[in-house]
């Protein structure tokens, strides 16, 4: 019989803020509570993210979604196994505020505190949903992430491809600041699409013409960025054509993903790994367009397909409270040794794919 364990876990890598209880007990996993303040309207007037302002947020709101979220599990620290925070990659100063509030929480409490890597907590998710047995290949397909893993444990990750600039959801949000859409990108630009035409702009599928699973998107963008400007009048863009560029947009994307997915699946199958499984996880897989391309593809190739429900696809704190769980299960326990890490690669055997620096390997 497992243990049961309960975690409270914190998320603060980017743009939300979030806290979340999570139990296993009798080798099943429930979120008891899951509370995110999101700072859209904060960002709203700058057209994006501002690192500064978030950083701030952050600290203002930490305690309070903590508490929140305690409240509306009915526990309290005393009723905790351990405190689960996100540690890295993301915007450093939002990342040192979760990591100093759960530091504060662990020592208060005297519970064990364990860091985790964000980009884990979207690849384990599907175990937190759909019990995935290891190994599993998975899609982290986000705002500022896009690759291809093949997770074999709760620290264990393969890269077999990635993007080689631009995440999809950065050009999500790039295409919607062109087109005057608001932040965040991509599900202004998702509502545009579905009123417009996908054929009408023959945008570029990028690096469909070279093997293996690495990707670009940067291309598309300025694709689209000159299909913008030959269908502007008098500075202006008619709300159809503004559809039909999101619309052809979209599908680009999709069929880029779904592409590089089906040689991914290839790749992975080929291990003859006994349940065969495709997860998808992140921002980017909240995409209706996207997650049918991708269950098309996993379908095709025998692998079930598991997209987690989208409140657990973008960011938030249960599934970092379950990243810790598994961890914590590993044996793992940072409570001296936690630190802030702005880049923290999954695979950090694999040659970095977007540069290095003084920081470490982005990705």
């Amino acid at each position: 019989m497992t243990r049961t364990l309960t975690f409270l876990g914190l998320e603060s890598s980017c743009d939300d803020t979030a806290a979340a209880v999570v139990r296993l007990r009798d080798g099943r996993a429930e979120v008891l509570a899951s509370v995110v303040a999101g700072q859209t309207e904060l960002h709203a007037p700058f057209g994006g993210v501002v690192p500064e302002l978030a950083a701030r947020a952050h600290v203002e709101k930490l305690d309070l979604c903590a508490e929140e979220a305690l409240a509306r599990a009915g526990l309290g620290l005393g009723d905790l196994d351990a405190v689960a925070v996100t540690a890295g990659p993301g915007l450093i100063g939002g990342v040192i505020s979760g990591v100093m509030c759960a530091r504060g929480i662990a020592a208060g409490s005297g519970l064990p505190l364990i860091g985790v890597n964000h980009l884990a907590g979207h690849a384990l998710t599907p175990r937190l949903t759909h019990g995935l047995a290891f190994p599993y290949l998975m899609l982290l397909v986000s705002g500022g992430h896009c690759q291809f893993l093949i997770v074999r444990g709760p620290a264990s990750f393969s890269r077999i491809g990635g993007t080689i600039d631009d995440a999809p959801g950065e050009a999500f949000d790039k295409t919607a600041k062109l087109l005057a859409l608001p932040q965040p990108g991509g599900p202004s630009v998702e509502a545009e699409a579905a009123r417009g035409d996908a054929r009408r702009f023959s945008f570029p599928r990028p690096l469909l013409d070279r093997p293996g699973c690495d990707m670009s998107f940067s291309g598309l963008k300025t694709a689209l960025l000159r299909a913008r400007d030959a269908v502007m009048q008098a500075g202006t863009l008619h709300a159809g054509d503004r559809a039909d560029l999101c619309a052809g947009f979209q599908a680009a994307v999709a069929d880029v993903l779904a592409e590089k997915s089906r040689r991914a699946l290839v790749a992975y199958l080929a291990e003859n790994p006994p349940i065969p499984a495709f997860a998808v996880a992140g921002g980017v897989a909240a995409n209706r367009a996207v997650r049918a391309a991708l269950e098309t593809v996993s379908l095709a190739h025998g692998a079930l397909f598991v997209a987690p429900p989208l409140a657990l696809c973008t960011d938030n704190a249960a599934m970092i409270a379950w990243a810790g769980i598994e961890r914590f299960r590993a044996g793992i326990d940072d409570a001296t040794t936690l630190s802030a890490r702005p880049r923290w690669p999954l695979d950090e055997a694999a040659p970095a794919m977007l540069g290095s620096g003084k920081r470490g390997a982005k990705a």
